[in-house]
């Protein structure tokens, strides 16, 4: 059954953990009715479910590499928000492969899995909630790219590629939905001290990553979310098809 509440209503991909969850957790607390959707981690979900001001949540599995669940994902939220007015776009997939240390096979096992999920699935939801945004006289899209977009990502070069991608389509539907009132943002964070980063932080590459940051520390999931949650709130339709890099000055690009 819909929720009864007038609140605003936001999907958030990838929310179980990391960025995702902090998104959630800031939206939450600013009155939006959350939905949480996460892969395959329902415990997780369920915790960041229960720890979330307010009412009206809810938690929706897919899996975004495959359409026909995206499909679905965005029908049982709509079905259950009854609009939903602001989409974010965070969860992705990641895996290293080496161009000169990796078979065949699995070379293209990860351009597959990686594309299909960091840039296949947020297209296929940013055109179902384009649709129905644009019927219902506006809304709000935030993707989430990465540095590795503009500097490249040599042991995960489909990783940069999907990212790249990324990019790219959101400033093309921005351009495509701004007479509509939708507008599209899009966000570029570096490395950032989630689960996901944490071996990688914690192993032989962890000083050289840090030492990257002129902040002297790795880019908090907190600060990533505040920036998705201005872009989906507060954040002036001047700025829609802005990339805003949120990477502590660890890339600069002209």
């Amino acid at each position: 059954m819909p929720s009864e509440s007038h609140a605003p209503a936001v999907l958030v991909t990838g929310a179980s953990r990391g960025i995702g969850r902090e998104i959630a957790r800031q939206l939450a607390a600013r009155g939006l009715r959350v939905g949480v959707h996460y892969r395959e981690n329902a415990a997780a979900a369920r915790a960041v479910l229960a720890g979330l001001p307010g009412a009206g949540h809810a938690l929706f599995p897919a899996e975004m590499a495959d359409p026909a669940a995206v499909a679905a994902l965005w029908a049982a939220a709509t079905a259950h928000f009854g609009k939903v007015e602001i989409v974010i776009n965070n969860a992705a997939a990641h895996g290293e492969h080496p161009p000169l240390l990796t078979g065949y096979g699995a070379w293209g096992a990860a351009w597959q899995r990686i594309i299909a999920t960091n840039l296949l699935g947020p297209a296929n939801l940013c055109h179902l909630a384009a649709q129905a945004m644009a019927a219902a006289g506006g809304g709000r899209i935030v993707n989430l790219s990465s540095r590795g977009a503009f500097r490249g990502e040599p042991d995960a070069p489909a990783y940069g590629a999907s990212k790249a991608g990324l990019n790219a389509l959101s400033q093309s539907l921005a351009k495509a939905l701004a007479p509509h009132g939708v507008l599209v943002y899009c966000l570029a964070p570096g490395w950032v001290e989630t689960e996901m980063a944490a071996a990688t932080l914690a192993g032989p590459k962890g000083a050289e990553v840090r030492a990257q940051h002129p902040l002297g520390r790795i880019t908090q999931a907190a600060e990533v979310a505040r920036a998705a949650v201005f872009c989906a709130l507060d954040a002036p339709a001047a700025m829609t098809g802005a990339i805003i890099d949120v990477n502590g000055a660890s890339y600069l690009r002209t």
